[in-house]
């Protein structure tokens, strides 16, 4: 694997190699994994739970990461083609990427979208200019279209709390926000989820879709794995079968008319009653930072059905087997 940045550089088999990968390394710690390497950190975005997660990956497996905001630590970074850069972006991608390469093993990148283009944002141009760039391995920390490792933390989540991922039923469901939100959360748990053969339903009001492609990619993996993909507007009966509920909030279709859109559906809070409407209830996810009582209620968050923090805890095992497969092959060595 030359790059992870998309569920699509690991397909069906690899999305199972990672998540086995990242058991046998919390199972069996290697601390000499990443010897004298390198991961160089380039956040255009802010970061709590990715940038510790990642930076631990390294020193706690003999490696080093060097820890770079775009604009602050570095020069303002320019990345439109063609563009005349007299403005305040005095050095462009073109040359960052290649020499910042020069230098380490390994390149992580966070860039968020920009929301206003939903179509634009699924084509992930920053992510995949830089990776084009690149002469070393590039792994995402989010960008505009996918959260690649979030979605494989959930689902290893998943999979020691609540067991084997095929057939296993889910729920993402839309929660309410105080802004509209990118995509990349959302659309990486449904991908990964697909491609582990688990029976998903996605639910959310009216206008709220996901983007077409990712659906259909989706369905791909399903069809794979031997999964289900379900849709639905009524949040109370999506939750009802659910073994896991997943709540996050994402923009409307419609981005010009969020606010008002956003506002019609304060009904969405994320509550108890929601989860406990079976014998066994659904355990609760959320990847993190969550707005308390907009998009999830305290209840919930406070609960023994949360599993938001262990859900988090499982970033570093994500990130430790996912650059051991970029930069080992997934070997011991």
């Amino acid at each position: 694997m030359r790059h992870f940045t998309h569920i699509a550089d690991l397909g069906v088999d690899g999305v199972a190699a990672v998540l086995d990968r990242a058991l046998e390394l919390k199972a069996c710690p290697q601390r000499t994994l990443f010897d004298a390497r390198v991961l160089a950190m380039l956040f255009f975005n802010p970061s709590l739970r990715t940038r510790v997660s990642f930076e631990t990956a390294m020193l706690r497996n003999g490696g080093s990461a060097v820890v770079l905001s775009a604009g602050q630590d570095t020069w303002k970074l320019e990345d439109r083609p063609g563009v005349r850069m007299d403005g305040d972006r005095p050095e462009h991608i073109r040359d960052a990427i290649p020499v910042l390469c020069t230098y380490i093993d390994a390149l992580a990148v966070r860039c968020f979208a920009g929301i206003s283009d939903r179509d634009a944002d699924e084509q992930d141009t920053l992510l995949r200019t830089i990776r084009e760039l690149a002469t070393v391995p590039v792994i995402s920390m989010e960008s505009a279209r996918e959260h690649p490792c979030q979605g494989l933390a959930d689902m290893l989540t998943v999979r020691e709390h609540v067991g084997a991922l095929q057939g296993r039923r889910l729920t993402l469901t839309w929660a309410p926000h105080i802004k509209p939100l990118p995509l990349a959360v959302p659309h990486s748990f449904l991908l990964t989820a697909a491609a582990c053969g688990a029976d998903i339903t996605v639910a959310h009001p009216p206008g709220f879709e996901l983007h077409s492609t990712v659906l259909d990619e989706a369905a791909r993996y399903a069809q794979e794995s031997g999964g289900m993909i379900n849709f639905t507007h009524e949040q109370r009966a999506a939750c009802a079968g659910a073994e896991v509920v997943y709540a996050k909030s994402w923009s409307p279709v419609e981005v010009g008319n969020a606010t008002a859109l956003l506002a019609q559906h304060s009904d969405w809070l994320m509550d108890l009653p929601l989860l406990n409407q079976a014998d066994v209830p659904a355990r609760f996810m959320h990847c993190l930072p969550v707005r308390r009582n907009v998009e999830v209620s305290d209840a919930v968050l406070d609960s023994p059905l949360s599993l938001t923090v262990p859900e988090a805890h499982n970033r570093y095992f994500i990130q430790v087997a996912a650059l051991d497969l970029l930069l080992n092959g997934g070997s011991d060595a």
